[in-house]
C-alpha cells in the first residue's frame, strides 16, 4: 500500500499523477472493479453522494462535511468529471481512497462516465492539456468500463445514477446487464444512467434524447416487485441539494455546489444511519478566495 498511501496525500494537494503512476492507479482499480456487482451489496452506516462534476475542492468540503474515508463509507453515484475544473483531480482523489479502502467507498457509473461525453464536455480536453497526450483519459476510460451500475443499501434502498427502464422489472435483471465496455445508445443499461422521474404515472419521452421520463406508478410497482424502501439517485441539478418526489420513495441527490461555479445552489449527502434512517446534510460551495481557479486556456463549457 506503499504506493497508494504516496498517491492519496498527493491528490489531496489537488495534484494530479504522473501519468505511468495514474497507470497503475486504474490497473488497480480495474482489478478491484471486476470482483463487484452490478448491484453492489453494501451495508449501512453508510453516506450517498450524487454528481461531483470536477469541482475537487467542493468535493473536499463534502469530505470535511460528511467524515474522510474510512472513518465513514461512502456510495458515489457518477458524474464525477466534465464541467468542472479539476475532473482529473477529482476522478484521481475517489481512485486513490477505492484503492486503500475498496469497501469502504462504492462508484458507481455515471452518463458521464463514458469516451463519447468526456470528449465533449471537457474531460478529454483537460487531461491532454494536463499530459500532453490522450493516455491518461484512455487509463480513465478502463475504469469508467467497469464501474458498477447500482449499490443496494440493506437489501432496502437502491441507488443508481439516472432512474429506472421499461426494460427492468427486477433487480434480478440489472444484475444480469453486460456492463463492461461502453454504455449503449439505448437499451436498458442506457437507462438507468440516463432517465429522469416526472410528474406523470408511466412513461414517456425524455428530452434528453437518452433514457425515459418515469412516473409515480412506475415507482411504486418497481419497489413493490423488488421490496426497497427508497431510491436514490443523482443526475440532476436541484437547487437544495435534495429534492423528494412520489411520496417520498425517490430521492434526487446533488453534490456539487454552485454548479459550474454560477448556478448559486446548495448540494447535500444523505448519511443513512440505517436503510430507514437517514439524516439531509447540507453543505455550500468552498469561497473563491479558498480555492486555485486555473487560468482559462479552453472553450468554457455551458449547461
Amino acid at each position: 500500500m506503499g504506493d497508494v498511501d504516496k498517491w492519496i496525500e498527493m491528490v489531496k494537494k489537488c495534484q494530479y499523477l504522473p501519468e505511468n503512476e495514474l497507470r497503475k492507479l486504474c490497473e488497480i482499480i480495474c482489478d478491484i472493479l471486476l470482483e463487484e456487482a452490478n448491484v453492489q451489496p453494501v451495508s449501512s452506516p453508510v453516506t450517498v453522494c450524487g454528481d461531483i462534476h470536477g469541482q475537487f475542492y467542493d468535493l473536499q468540503k463534502l469530505f470535511s462535511t460528511g467524515g474522510e474515508v474510512p472513518d465513514t463509507n461512502y456510495i458515489f453515484m457518477g458524474d464525477f468529471v466534465d464541467r468542472g475544473y479539476y475532473s482529473l483531480e477529482t476522478f484521481t482523489r475517489l481512485l486513490t481512497l477505492k484503492a486503500r479502502y475498496p469497501s469502504q467507498i462504492t462508484l458507481l457509473r455515471g452518463n458521464h462516465e463514458t469516451r463519447q461525453i468526456t470528449k465533449v464536455y471537457g474531460f478529454f480536453d483537460e487531461c491532454f492539456s494536463k499530459y500532453g497526450n490522450a493516455n491518461g483519459w484512455k487509463y480513465c476510460c478502463n475504469v469508467f468500463d467497469l464501474l458498477t451500475i447500482a449499490a443496494i443499501i440493506d437489501e432496502q434502498v437502491l441507488c443508481v445514477h439516472g432512474g429506472l427502464s421499461p426494460e427492468i422489472v427486477t433487480l434480478d435483471q440489472m444484475r444480469t446487464i453486460e456492463r463492461i465496455g461502453e454504455i449503449p445508445y439505448k437499451g436498458a443499461f442506457c437507462d438507468l444512467v440516463w432517465s429522469d422521474p416526472e410528474d406523470i404515472d408511466c412513461w414517456d419521452q425524455s428530452p434528453r434524447g437518452a433514457g425515459w421520463l418515469f412516473g409515480r406508478k412506475v415507482t411504486n410497482d418497481f419497489m413493490t416487485i423488488n421490496n426497497l424502501s427508497l431510491i436514490c439517485r443523482a443526475h440532476q441539478l436541484v437547487d437544495d441539494g435534495v429534492k423528494y418526489m412520489f411520496d417520498g420513495k425517490l430521492v434526487t441527490v446533488w453534490s456539487a455546489p454552485n454548479y459550474c461555479y454560477r448556478c448559486g445552489n446548495v448540494a447535500a449527502i444523505l448519511r443513512f444511519k440505517t436503510a430507514t434512517e437517514c439524516f439531509v446534510h447540507i453543505f455550500k460551495a468552498v469561497p473563491d478566495a479558498e480555492r486555485v481557479i486555473p487560468k482559462r486556456n479552453a472553450t468554457p463549457y455551458f449547461l
